[in-house]
């Protein structure tokens, strides 16, 4: 299994995962011509991916859901309430078919399984995902809102893991945000911490890597959230940061 994040963070996220002849995409907040360029780049064609699934309804997660659809041909795979709460928001304009699942439902593409598990974000019925393939299990898992029951047990069970890990409590306490975005950052329906994504990683006793995704750029950088992961994390872990700008090298579970 193969994966890559084209890009993380508030300002566009989406995730490529190939395995057994399968290519999904995860979310759709980046404009297609940047998806576009980027899986070429690593040898990808972004018309041959199988299905776009969307984990929730803010706009850098689902904004460019109908351009990879209409343009790309890509089935859409995404909640009734997330699709309602996103399309008119932003636009999402004509969509030809949908395929609707829960965020607690289980998708199947060929060999692939998609496991999905709903998390307390404050979008309308947010998701993250865990892929299986061949024995092996990838964890995408941003937007989290706090560390949820269950989190930690499907993380003991993953190979690979892109996690969210958006803010450093320090810089967020002392950064340019107003207070009630500080509040709903750290609040229940917000986003983890580095010190939480740090935590719960150690219940990753399989994990080969794991990839620092969804880092604040006001209120994080790549350095801190590495330095943090492995003061706390204690055993050997391969540590990976997902850019705000471009895509990351392709990882390998």
């Amino acid at each position: 299994m193969i994966a890559l994040s084209l890009q993380s963070g508030s300002s566009g996220n989406c995730t490529y995962v190939e395995t057994q002849g399968v290519r999904l995409l995860f979310d759709a907040g980046i404009c297609g011509v940047a998806a576009e360029r980027r899986l070429a780049a690593c040898g990808r064609d972004i018309r041959q991916v199988d299905a776009l699934i969307i984990s929730h309804d803010h706009g850098d997660h689902m904004r460019y859901a109908g351009v990879y659809h209409r343009k790309y041909g890509m089935p859409l795979y995404i909640t009734p309430l997330t699709f309602e709460a996103g399309r008119e928001r932003h636009r999402i304009g004509r969509i030809d078919r949908i395929h609707s699942f829960k965020s607690t439902d289980i998708l199947h593409f060929g060999k692939v399984t998609v496991h999905s598990l709903a998390t307390p974000h404050d979008g309308a019925d947010g998701a993250v995902f865990v892929v299986e393939s061949r024995g092996k299990r990838l964890g995408i898992m941003t937007d989290l809102g706090h560390i949820f029951e269950g989190l930690e047990e499907t993380i003991s069970t993953l190979d690979g893991v892109f996690i969210e890990s958006n803010y450093d409590p320090e810089m967020l306490a002392q950064g340019p945000y107003p207070a009630f975005l500080k509040r709903r950052v750290k609040g229940p329906g917000g986003h983890i911490s580095n010190v939480e994504s740090a935590e719960v990683l150690r219940a990753g006793r399989l994990l080969k890597w794991a990839c620092l995704a969804h880092l604040s750029e006001q209120n994080n950088n790549p350095e801190l959230a590495l330095q943090t992961h492995r003061k706390i994390r204690t055993r050997d872990l391969t540590l990976y940061t997902a850019s705000r700008y471009q895509a990351s090298g392709i990882l390998t579970i």
